[in-house]
């Protein structure tokens, strides 16, 4: 028997590493949107995949605890980095009962719970057409 090297050690080193970072990454996180405060993008009854442990960036948006209610998670946009933490801001600003940073102001990195990538339910209705 004879152990073999693969001819290009470079790629499997690198899928390697991008197996190992990905096995150390945090758990993703699902979330479901209620209330019209990011209309038209979201809808209540979406549900999202939240990726934690990421740096944000401006227009991420993003899963963080309400600043005067720990208990509550609220989706917004990161409109900018302010002194003190995250400006969030509503997609519809109209929404009823819609509170945002114009509210409580920026909110502390810590309550930054993580980065929304995906929606995932309800399925986008393109994928039911039929001849699609």
């Amino acid at each position: 028997m004879r152990i073999r090297r693969p001819r290009h050690p470079v790629p499997w080193a690198l899928a390697g590493a991008a197996v190992l970072a990905l096995g150390a990454a945090p758990k993703p996180r699902t979330v479901e949107v209620t209330g019209d405060s990011m209309l038209p993008g979201l809808r209540p009854g979406d549900w999202l995949i939240v990726r934690t442990g990421v740096r944000p960036a401006p227009g991420d948006l993003l899963v963080a605890r309400h600043p005067e209610r720990a208990e509550l998670l609220i989706v917004k946009r990161a409109a900018y980095r302010a002194e003190g933490g995250w400006w969030l801001e509503s997609d519809n600003q109209r929404a009823p009962g819609n509170r945002d940073s114009w509210d409580f102001g920026p909110v502390p990195d810590a309550l930054v719970v993580g980065r929304v990538v995906a929606r995932y339910w309800p399925l986008p209705a393109a994928l039911f057409k039929r001849g699609a």
